[in-house]
């Protein structure tokens, strides 16, 4: 009897570590949880610096595209927002991730992603570069949806900062990409773009060896909340979420997809215009990588609003320089609004750490769907009343809508409420 009841506690002990024991486990395993993997993080950061070189290729691309194939404004905004579209998937495809390991998404993403829009130059009418559009845009959603949660698990306690760090891989793509497009076209045409695919798919071959043993899952150790409990815990962050973000679609599109016609509608040539957008690009890693940190130690909301109203004021200052002064104005630009970015999804992780890949999933199929509809909008603006005024307005909406970082929840007890 002594022995059947010493079996039976003793298995049940087996079965159910005691409170020392997980207590003795927790904190053998916090440290490593802790800690920021840089190799990790490195990596997530470089498939999407990749990728975002092939995603920032439209752009520049536009003014040929506009001449070759004689679209309007509002033409040109649709592409931007049928390559956004499939970002509607990236909630369910991240809820997905936490269950199932989707390693292979991150890893075939450049190729994908590189594959349709190197092949935007050779397409003979607009409902190709539509299709392209689609199709790149089902990388750039399967990137998005689980690379980012990745990252913030591989930086451990450091969130911010690996928000800031995966941001620098965008930042740097985006400054890469329309320097290499520019040149190609310059020197070769657009028939010759097909050839850039080539870097997708050496990089996603090298992503493999990266991450062949890499997952997507959450920690065995954690609870997997269910999609109804994702939503859930996002749901006070939504609609100030989405305030923000149709704050900054307009300005967003204006210093971004549209520039490049802007400044070349203001005389500047092609090459000035890629330049112009390589710089303000270039150096939004500064902006990421600073605010994503300084967002760990004095709160959430300080970095975002002091982000939007500086970006809206340096837009004014653009708008009223000529010539190569702008670009100086043009860095500070695109070092400002990075940081809004960065830390809205080390927020939005933070609000729902059982469903990270879901959470990150859902802001980010929101900011591009929002973002590229302001596309839509703004070409339509451009088309109606001139691109200055529309990207005047742009500004003026973001420095408006600056205040809505009040409806944010204080992320740190220091925080102001």
């Amino acid at each position: 009897m002594s022995r059947s009841t010493n079996h039976r506690t003793n298995g049940t002990e087996g079965e159910r570590p005691t409170t020392d024991q997980t207590a003795g486990r927790a904190s053998s395993t916090a440290p490593k949880a802790a800690e920021f993997q840089t190799g990790q993080v490195a990596t997530f950061t470089f498939a999407h610096g990749v990728h975002d070189t092939y995603s920032s290729f439209l752009a520049p691309m536009l003014p040929s595209l506009i001449a070759n194939l004689s679209i309007s404004m509002t033409e040109a905004g649709l592409l931007d927002f049928a390559k956004t579209v499939p970002s509607l998937l990236q909630p369910f495809i991240g809820h997905l991730g936490d269950r199932v390991n989707l390693r292979y998404l991150v890893i075939l993403a450049p190729a994908i992603t590189g594959t349709m829009m190197s092949l935007l130059g050779i397409a003979p009418n607009y409902a190709i570069l539509i299709m392209l559009s689609l199709a790149a845009g089902l990388g750039s959603a399967a990137l998005h949806a689980v690379a980012p949660a990745m990252a913030g698990r591989a930086a451990g306690a450091k969130l911010g900062r690996g928000m800031g760090v995966w941001m620098v891989g965008g930042s740097v793509g985006f400054a890469v990409g329309p320097v290499i497009i520019v040149s190609v076209i310059s020197k070769f045409g657009l028939e010759a773009t097909p050839w850039l695919m080539l870097g997708g798919w050496m990089s996603s071959a090298l992503l493999f060896i990266r991450l062949r043993d890499a997952s997507t899952l959450s920690p065995v150790s954690q609870h997997r909340g269910s999609l109804r409990e994702g939503f859930r815990a996002l749901r006070p962050l939504m609609a100030p979420l989405t305030a923000i973000i149709a704050a900054t679609g307009l300005f967003i599109s204006a210093r971004s997809t549209f520039l490049p016609i802007f400044l070349t509608q203001e005389g500047d040539s092609l090459w000035f215009a890629g330049i112009a957008l390589t710089l303000q690009t270039g150096v939004g890693w500064i902006g990421a990588l600073m605010g994503g940190a300084i967002s760990d130690r004095v709160g959430r909301r300080v970095v975002i609003f002091a982000a939007m109203s500086s970006a809206a004021l340096l837009m004014f200052v653009f708008l009223n320089s000529t010539g190569w002064m702008r670009l100086p104005i043009l860095m500070l630009m695109g070092i400002s609004l990075p940081a809004t970015r960065a830390v809205l999804m080390a927020l939005v992780q933070e609000h729902c750490p059982s469903n990270r890949a879901m959470a990150n999933g859902t802001f980010l199929a929101l900011s591009f769907m929002l973002e590229s509809g302001s596309a839509v909008v703004l070409g339509a603006l451009g088309d109606i009343m001139g691109l200055r005024t529309a990207f005047l307005l742009s500004a003026v909406i973001l420095l408006l809508g600056s205040p809505l970082v009040r409806l944010l929840p204080a992320s740190s007890p220091s925080e102001p409420d």
